[in-house]
């Protein structure tokens, strides 16, 4: 078991920066690959960037590369997105997700196994 505790959402501008953090305890978290999700309003669940538990292994969704980037610490279980250059459409409640398939990184939300209570970020135009 894991529990996954996610902070840093709030109210930017667009062209602004947010970096969302999300703490992990109760577990060995350096054996989970950890995901990034979103749901705005209306719309389903959607990818954004995973990271496979070594940090080799990094994938992310179209509409954020090269203004996303995810890291991970495992020495103090926490998994980053700093988000730069952030637009109106990336308004979203943020999940963090982890999978125990810890070297594959995944963008299917059914692949993860345990999940944060979300974060929302609202970036205004």
């Amino acid at each position: 078991q894991v529990q996954l505790v996610e902070s840093g959402g709030g109210l930017v501008q667009a062209g602004g920066s947010l970096r969302l953090s999300c703490a992990a305890s109760g577990s060995s978290f350096t054996k989970y690959a950890m995901g990034w999700f979103r749901q705005a309003p209306g719309k389903e669940r959607a990818f954004v960037a995973a990271i496979s538990w070594s940090s080799r292994r990094i994938y992310y969704t179209d509409s954020v590369k090269g203004r996303f980037t995810i890291s991970r610490d495992n020495a103090k279980n926490t998994v980053l997105l700093q988000m730069n250059s952030l637009k109106p459409e990336d308004t979203a409640v943020y999940y963090c997700a982890a999978d125990t398939n810890y070297e594959f990184v995944s963008s299917h939300a059914y692949e993860y196994d345990y999940w944060g209570q979300g974060t929302q970020v609202t970036v205004s135009s």
